[in-house]
């Protein structure tokens, strides 16, 4: 073979590494405050991703500043290949985008939203009934297609949002936390569609502060918080990386609750209050060592293993909350 056959065989190589988003050093301020810090990721073809950390993380600036909906103060931002800095009407053309308030139309039935929608972003009158039907069938909604959307519970309208947002046949799309606020058979349900979308290779982009939801959905997600990227990975990596290897969930009896404190706190054994229970992990990693507690009045121990959140307060000392 030529050199210039090796040579094109390398091209075609690096060609096939580009990732469907690159974005590079973002930043977003508001009132010299910044929301978003500078912060970089990749995310592949037909992966699902995720942006796993509470509302103030920047994770919707982010979102926005993705889908073209915010601009960019500085940084680089792709998304098959379109800037999105310099063209952010053309990377709307390949993706779909459900923000945290749906915008739907409640005067209108399911069916309507949906022909109304993509007659908006440029589909002819033919072209949208034949979506319509299309996405109608996909996300199971036909039987509701007359319903008016006012009639919906807020998991259908949920359903409903991210229906719409496929349309166009997006290549990629953007979900600001696309469960918040449902019941967990709504949510559940969200999640199905999700698995859906991803198995019909759409590539997956969402933000979420639920830890489940990010174990359940993402490939691979990053800890943000305070407009950074703390890390990245797998969420099976994340674990390894910084959760114990087990937690002791103790609920304890108001009048034996100082004792119980003490106790930890005289022999070092971390441990913080979440709510009614009080989670205790082992130094570095090491199973916990309750069992002198099992003798004090009104204690009652069980055992998990380590997690996302306890991966977001290692990294950040704090719990992953709403706020």
């Amino acid at each position: 073979m030529s050199e210039q056959s090796e040579s094109d065989r390398h091209q075609h190589k690096n060609a096939l590494a580009v990732s469907l988003i690159e974005a590079n050093n973002l930043y977003r301020s508001y009132r010299n405050i910044a929301a978003v810090d500078g912060i970089s990721f990749r995310v592949e073809t037909g992966e699902t991703y995720g942006l796993l950390g509470p509302n103030g993380a920047g994770k919707t600036t982010t979102m926005r500043m993705l889908s073209g909906l915010t601009p960019v103060d500085s940084g680089t931002l792709r998304v098959a290949g379109i800037d999105v800095v310099q063209d952010s009407r053309s990377v709307r053309e390949i993706m779909g985008v459900v923000t945290q308030h749906d915008g739907l139309d409640a005067g209108l039935t399911v069916y309507q939203n949906l022909f109304l929608y993509g007659f908006l972003i440029g589909l002819s009158k033919s072209s949208a009934q034949k979506r319509t039907h299309e996405v109608l069938e996909f996300f199971n909604l036909r039987d509701r297609s007359k319903a008016n959307v006012y009639e919906l519970s807020g998991g259908m309208k949920r359903r409903l949002a991210i229906a719409r947002s496929m349309m166009s046949s997006p290549t990629v799309i953007v979900l600001d936390e696309p469960s918040t606020g449902l019941d967990p058979q709504s949510r559940n349900r969200v999640w199905e569609e999700l698995a859906i979308l991803k198995e019909s290779g759409v590539t997956v982009v969402l933000s979420t502060h639920y830890m489940e939801e990010a174990a359940t959905l993402c490939d691979r997600l990053s800890i943000m918080d305070r407009g950074k990227i703390l890390d990245e990975g797998t969420p099976d990596q994340m674990i390894l990386r910084y959760a114990p290897k087990e937690v002791a969930q103790i609920r304890v009896a108001p009048g034996s609750l100082r004792r119980v404190r003490d106790y930890l706190n005289k022999h070092e054994i971390p441990f913080r209050e979440v709510g009614a229970l009080l989670s205790v992990t082992g130094d570095r990693g090491a199973n916990p060592d309750i069992s002198e507690l099992n003798g004090i009045t009104g204690v009652k121990a069980s055992y998990r293993a380590g997690n996302l959140e306890d991966v977001f307060l290692t990294l950040t000392g704090r719990e992953l909350r709403d706020g």
